[in-house]
Parts: C-alpha cells; structure tokens; sequence
C-alpha cells in the first residue's frame, strides 16, 4: 500500500487492543490513536449499575471518541500511518449491548450522523479471546472501575463482538486468536502478528483461515485456500476433503433432500423472528427497530442456518461436477443483459 496506512484494533475489554497498539507503533512507524475512557465521569457508575447509567455513559462516549477521530484521523494520515484501539463503529456494539427502547432509537439516530464524517480503517484487527481469559486480563491488569465487572457482562460483549464481525464489512477485518498468543513476551509471535498485518495491507483483504483437517486429500488446495485470498473452488475443495475425512454420504439426491431440509430450518426461524417483530412492532411502534430488535435476537439461528445452506450449495456442486463460480458469473453475466418486466 502506497500510502500511509490506517489499522484500527478491535476486541472484548480486557483482550489487548492498547498494548498491541503501543508495541505496533514503532514496528509500522506509525501515529497511534489510543482511546480515552479514564476521563468518562459516568463510567464507575455504569459497571455499578449499568441499567442506570448507560445512556449517559454510552452519549458521553460517542461524543468523546467522535470529537477525538474527526479530522485528526486524516490530519496524521497526511504525515504518517495511523494506529488505533479502537473503531468508531465499536461505539454502536456497546450501545446496542446496553441500551433499549427510546434511548436506543435516540442513539441510533446521532450515531448515522457522527459516523458519515469519520474516515474507516484500511484494516481491522480484530483480537478474540474466551471469556476466561479476558476475565484474567481484566482482574491482572486491575483498573478500579473494572474490579465488580461481571463476568456475565464480558461473557455476552465477547458474544456481541462476534456477531457484530460476522457481518461487518466496514473495512477488511484480520482476526486473531489471543488465547495463546503472547506477543507481549514472545517475540515471535509478535514478529508472526506483524506478519499477517503486513500481509494483509499488501493485498488489500485478509480471510479467515479454513478449519484444518487431518485428511490429505486435497492437501494442496486446502493449504493454498488456508493461506491465500479464496475463491468458490477452494470452498468446494475443502468439502471434498472434509466428505473424504468424515466419510459423509456423497449422494446427490440424499443432499440435495438435506438441502431442503436446511430452507426449511431457516424459514422456521425468520417465523419466529417476523412473528416477534409484530409483537415489538405494536409497543414501539416503529418497523425498522421492529425488525432489527427481532433479528438480533436470533441472528446466531440465522447465521448458523445460511451457512448449512451455503455448505450443502457446494457439496452438491461437487456431486454433479459444477464448477459453481464459473456457473454463477455465467448467469450473472446474462442478467446483466436481460430485462425483467415491473
């Protein structure tokens, strides 16, 4: 990437977003961004009563970090790279984890018009850990408003995180696991952190690896797929070697049947989330939160359906010998050419 660079680091409270910003800066040379929560006066009280506190605590911050990135983001970016703990975007996770009702639709409202005007990351890295370690990190590094947080609390705002990356397409997101990674005292894996950043500026997108597998057939593909930008094919090469190592059913009938299975599956939770949405529609009265309120509550159901269905998408082009990215871009292709009457 030729100029200065913008990675923002994102993750759970306790994960280690400041201290792999402070040991990046001098690996990247770069400008770093550090959030400032010390000075928020509603802060003590919020993790003593959050339900009290929370639309105070969650305004103060949106201000805060917004009066803190707007114009000073691309002001350094004109200098020098630029590295943050955080993201603007971050602000409406705990927003959505806290509030409710009026005060989430008044939040929702100031933060669509702050964020037009705050320039996005060229990456995101995005730290994940389980709970039990972030409750480590948080009870080592031992900050006084943190000592009475629940860990109930930290357990559904590492589940809020998840989600919010599953979907998130702000800006590339390079995810790492921090369980067992301490580049604080390795340096190794500080220098394989660096790695996979540098990597990931240099072709503009970073993917997920695929689960590994002990088979070796496919060997090749799946540690090209593992380590490169994928395509369609390496998906379906690594359902060939998952079928090989689980000793699936390769029948094209019996998948195809499981397939409908799976709509199924998926129209029985969409049911149940537009059924809910009427129920939230008449108390709140408006359709769009109606609706995001429902869909929130079961987004794990539908994220975990639509991927049965993706799964069985290429298992089945497999079978009948398809190659399904040259057969999409073909028809897309024609329907770029076609008109549908209205």
């Amino acid at each position: 990437m030729s100029r200065n660079f913008y990675l923002a680091i994102e993750g759970a409270i306790g994960v280690g977003k400041t201290t792999l910003a402070r040991l990046l800066g001098p690996e990247f040379q770069a400008e770093l961004l550090l959030e400032v929560f010390e000075e928020n006066p509603f802060l003590s009280d919020f993790y003593a009563d959050r339900e009290r506190y929370a639309f105070q605590t969650q305004i103060f911050f949106l201000l805060s970090r917004y009066r803190q990135q707007h114009k000073v983001i691309q002001q350094t970016l004109a200098k020098l790279p630029l590295i943050s703990d955080y993201t603007f975007a971050k602000d409406r996770l705990f927003a959505e984890l806290n509030l409710a009702n009026d005060e989430l639709t008044m939040y929702r409202r100031v933060h669509a018009i702050l964020a037009e005007k705050i320039a996005l990351p060229d990456l995101v890295i995005y730290l994940q850990a389980s709970t039990d370690v972030l409750m480590e990190r948080i009870a080592l590094r031992d900050r006084s408003y943190e000592r009475g947080m629940a860990r109930d609390y930290i357990d559904r705002l590492r589940t809020a995180y998840e989600h919010f990356f599953a979907t998130y397409t702000g800006a590339p997101v390079l995810a790492l696991d921090t369980d067992d990674l301490d580049y604080v005292r390795d340096a190794e894996a500080l220098t394989h952190v660096v790695a996979r950043i540098r990597s990931a500026l240099s072709e503009g997108d970073y993917q997920r690896p695929l689960p590994q597998l002990e088979t070796r057939s496919d060997k090749a593909d799946i540690v090209r797929a593992a380590t490169a930008r994928r395509r369609l094919p390496d998906f379906q090469s690594w359902h060939r070697a998952m079928d090989a190592d689980k000793g699936f059913l390769t029948d094209l009938y019996f998948n195809y049947i499981a397939l409908t299975e799976e709509v199924g599956e998926l129209g029985r939770v969409l049911k149940e989330a537009w059924r809910a949405q009427e129920v939230v529609h008449a108390k709140v009265g408006n359709r769009q939160e109606a609706q995001d309120r429902a869909l929130q509550e079961r987004l794990p159901a539908i994220r975990e359906e639509l991927a049965d269905l993706l799964a069985y998408v290429l298992k089945l082009s497999n079978y009948a010998g398809v190659d399904l990215e040259e057969a999409y871009l073909t028809k897309m292709r024609r329907n770029e050419s076609r008109v549908w009457e209205a």
